[in-house]
């Protein structure tokens, strides 16, 4: 069976990547030590690799990256949040899931994984021939697609909710720390680096999905976010409001407060 190999390096990714045929399919899980959802996606993608026997020439190969640690590919790949994988055949990316969902990541894998050039043809000729039970029901199709959108609201919520709870505190933001896209981002990090806080953070303007459904989720209509312990702080007036008030507001979640040395 398959596992789930750890990269530790350039070197190591670079080796890896080189030995592979092209007909491999790479599947890359982008995680970091903090983030909570990352040790739930680890388990998932094990048991999911486990399913797939090791053959000749490979046909899935499956690695793990801190995403932190190992920057530069990070960046190669647009990875703006953790977890976040990547699949990958002959160099090309296929498909990227961002999020905690074991069903995205399943039906991805799945869907590169297994599809042959007929079963896509098959499928093609079931969805232009439905059958007649359901064919002209525009009443049925009307209910079935408000479910549908009820279930990924919830879905959405439950992503959000992990997110938002995925580091003591989140910032939510345009852009990244090393570079904001926005003058409000770019004075809370300053705040944030000012007090030694360690904190993560999620680029808002990656993922759409999360940009619109964070302002309902949290009630709150703009950007950035800073969420401490999994409850909405506010946004930048609110953050200078708190320090104003308590000048230890951020004292617990500072590195020189807890006897870390700062990044």
């Amino acid at each position: 069976m398959s596992t789930l190999q750890a990269i530790t390096s350039i070197e190591g990714w670079e080796q890896h990547v080189s030995t592979l045929p092209s007909s491999t399919l790479l599947i890359v899980s982008f995680h970091a030590p903090w983030a909570a959802p990352c040790a739930q996606m680890a388990n998932v993608l094990s048991t999911l690799a486990s399913e797939y026997p090791v053959t000749e020439p490979l046909s899935t190969s499956w690695v793990s990256i801190d995403a932190e640690e190992l920057s530069d590919i990070s960046e190669l790949y647009n990875v703006t949040a953790v977890p976040f994988l990547v699949l990958v055949r002959d160099g090309k990316v296929l498909e990227t899931v961002s999020g905690s969902s074991a069903v995205k990541v399943r039906d991805a894998i799945e869907s590169h994984a297994k599809q042959t050039p007929n079963s896509a043809q098959n499928g093609a000729k079931g969805t232009a021939a439905p059958d007649n039970d359901t064919a002209g029901v525009d009443k049925d199709d009307t209910e079935v697609s408000e479910e549908d959108a009820e279930k990924k609201k919830e879905e959405l919520h439950k992503r959000l909710g992990d997110l938002v709870r995925a580091a003591p505190v989140m910032l939510f933001m345009k852009g990244t720390p090393s570079e904001p896209k926005c003058g409000f981002s770019r004075q809370i990090v300053a705040i944030l680096r000012e007090n030694a806080v360690k904190y993560g953070f999620f680029n808002i303007l990656a993922d759409d999905e999360v940009r619109q459904g964070l302002k309902e989720f949290a009630d709150w209509p703009t950007y950035p976010q800073l969420w401490v312990d999994g409850e909405l702080v506010g946004g930048l007036d609110i953050v200078k409001e708190e320090m104003s008030n308590d000048p230890d507001f951020f004292k617990p979640y500072s590195v020189k407060a807890n006897g870390e040395t700062p990044a």
